[in-house]
């Protein structure tokens, strides 16, 4: 790619490596941030469609899931917040599994 090298070196062009509106986004900012509330997008049937063609009649073979993951990320104190609350939800069921039933007594 010596011709995209020649590009960057050449002083019209200079400026537009120096110049922050030109640089690309990193992916943090590239995401909007979604919180807890509305986690359920992601996995609720109501929000999933499957394409079959592209806007441009071409066959493809993707779902609207995918293009919510591309654009939306859930925020991180929500991500964390969820992953405790998963935790928290699977010990209670052990909790309860591993309590005497009520009929038995203690001898």
């Amino acid at each position: 790619m010596s011709s995209q090298e020649e590009i960057l070196n050449d002083g019209r062009f200079s400026c537009v490596t120096r110049d922050p509106r030109f640089w690309e986004m990193p992916e943090k900012e590239r995401k909007i941030k979604i919180d807890k509330r509305f986690r359920a997008m992601f996995h609720d049937k109501k929000f999933k469609l499957k394409y079959t063609v592209d806007k441009r009649g071409r066959p493809v073979n993707y779902t609207s899931t995918e293009n919510l993951r591309k654009f939306y990320a859930l925020s991180e104190s929500d991500s964390d917040l969820s992953e405790n609350d998963s935790k928290e939800r699977t010990e209670k069921k052990k909790k309860k599994k591993k309590a005497k039933p009520k009929g038995e007594a203690d001898s």
